[in-house]
């Protein structure tokens, strides 16, 4: 295998000078059949209670994801712990982060962590990623600088890959240099997990489609999807980087209920909740809430604009069930969304 080194901008390149590009094995992931590889996958955030992972794993699904901060406003878990969590209670399906902050972590200790977790799970790992940056509160108690974390983070994808061969790394990038220091035993899956880029906004869009192995907007509408999507493909291409088998997430918040107009108000109140501002006037931009019928709708369209791997978070509001929301996704929209997808794909 060729070896990879730094580029000009920190970027990840191989030995002959190329963007970094993830040689797959043949075949399919662990935990996948061979129909849902080439075809839609469906996630879900886990919910905090085991016993409701566990019910969740044993339905139609294909990966479940978990979050967190280190210090904000809301109380939150922390990623890794809870990636953890999942590892040690599910047996089939993907587990991933949505997201990891990861300029708030060494890459030494999230290789490690990551390794392990991989596995222990006999490969089943994904590593979202993602800059933060919305409480800086938490990059100062981190000992982070803020304006150092986009930075940050394109030196640690690369160094990741790299501690992930299980072979011993010397490294002299700006903000964690180190010398033969041996991350092993390796990751299960050749060159570790794949590592997915999440962000809003064209600096995200750039870092996948450079370092990525996936991209996972979050409050998105589809039409911004697909811009994004036309984004990244143009980015890759303008650096000659081969995007064969690069995965595209959608983080989609959703809502679904025979009274439309209260599956609205209840995304709005629960996205509102969460980053602190109104969210009535712009919830059908950011989230997929209504009829079981417009919400099917806006599924299709970030199909259509795109995305291939869904990761939803039921919105019910603060005080909802989410149960409901989860059920009828898998009953009345998620069967005729992948046959949609199935029919269109090309």
């Amino acid at each position: 295998m060729p070896r990879r080194r730094r580029g000009a901008g920190g970027r990840v390149v191989s030995g002959d000078g190329r963007p970094w590009t993830r040689r797959r094995s043949a075949g399919v992931s662990v935990g996948e059949t061979k129909d849902e590889a080439g075809g839609l996958r469906i996630g879900f955030h886990a919910p905090a209670d085991l016993e409701r992972v566990t019910a969740l794993e044993a339905l139609s699904i294909d990966s479940l994801w978990v979050g967190g901060h280190v210090a904000s406003p809301n109380p939150t878990s922390e990623a890794m712990t809870s990636l953890a969590r999942l590892s040690a209670v599910t047996r089939r399906v993907t587990i991933g982060t949505s997201i990891l902050l990861l300029p708030l972590y060494t890459p030494t200790i999230v290789a490690k962590q990551v390794a392990e977790l991989d596995r222990a799970t006999g490969g089943r790992v994904v590593l979202g990623v993602g800059i933060g940056g919305e409480y800086p509160a938490e990059f100062s108690a981190c000992q982070v600088p803020l304006r150092e974390r986009g930075r940050r983070t394109n030196e640690a994808i690369g160094l990741l890959r790299r501690l992930w061969t299980g072979e011993p790394v010397t490294h002299d990038g700006p903000f964690y240099p180190m010398e033969n220091v041996r991350i092993h035993p390796a990751p299960a899956r050749p060159g570790g997990p794949p590592i997915v880029v999440a962000g809003r906004q064209e600096a995200a869009m750039r870092r996948a489609a450079l370092l990525g192995d996936g991209w996972m907007p979050y409050l998105y509408s589809p039409r911004r999807y697909a811009a994004s999507v036309a984004t990244i493909r143009e980015l890759a291409a303008d650096a000659g980087r081969d995007l064969t088998g690069f995965d595209w997430y959608a983080f989609v918040f959703v809502n679904v209920d025979p009274d439309g107009d209260a599956a609205r108000e209840g995304a709005a109140r629960m996205l509102g909740g969460t980053y602190r501002q109104d969210f009535r006037a712009m919830v059908d931009s950011v989230a997929a809430a209504g009829t079981p019928a417009e919400v099917t709708a806006k599924l299709r369209a970030f199909v259509d604009a795109g995305a291939r791997h869904f990761i939803f978070l039921p919105a019910p509001g603060p005080d909802g069930d989410p149960d409901p929301v989860i059920q009828r996704l898998l009953a009345d929209i998620v069967p005729s969304l992948r046959d949609y997808a199935r029919a269109t794909r090309t």
